[in-house]
């Protein structure tokens, strides 16, 4: 959004803050990585929890069903015992995998700039890491 744009392109519920609510939650960003970069869009959950390191059980799980009610992606049931699930990118998933890429590209790009960065009070970040 430009300085002097109307009033309606800085509502509530404007495009660019509809995209940000949807990556509130620093997960949702990281499963659509890594299910389209590491395991071409489909993976069961206990390998997508293998592969997202710090993530809980619970957070997972949480995270994947907000997913599913935005339409990012759909969960598959197999009729074994004990059945296997997996979940899958959607075609809405696989927009947004878009900018998530680019944005993850730039951070590996521009580590030395993200290691400027003064640490916040909420990073798991240690300090003496850097």
């Amino acid at each position: 959004m430009r300085p002097g744009t109307l009033d309606e392109d800085w509502r509530e519920d404007c495009a660019p803050r509809r995209v940000l609510e949807l990556f509130a939650t620093k997960w949702t960003s990281m499963v659509l990585h890594t299910l389209h970069a590491r395991h071409s869009g489909r993976s069961r959950t206990g390998v997508l929890q293998r592969s997202l390191p710090g993530i809980s059980k619970k957070m997972l799980t949480q995270t994947l069903r907000e997913m599913e009610a935005s339409g990012l992606l759909t969960r598959h049931v197999a009729g074994s015992v004990p059945p296997a699930v997996e979940y899958r990118l959607t075609l809405l998933g696989e927009r947004f995998v878009e900018p998530v890429e680019l944005l993850y590209g730039w951070g590996r790009a521009n580590s030395d700039a993200l290691d400027q960065l003064g640490e916040r009070a909420t990073s798991r970040r240690a300090s003496g890491k850097r």
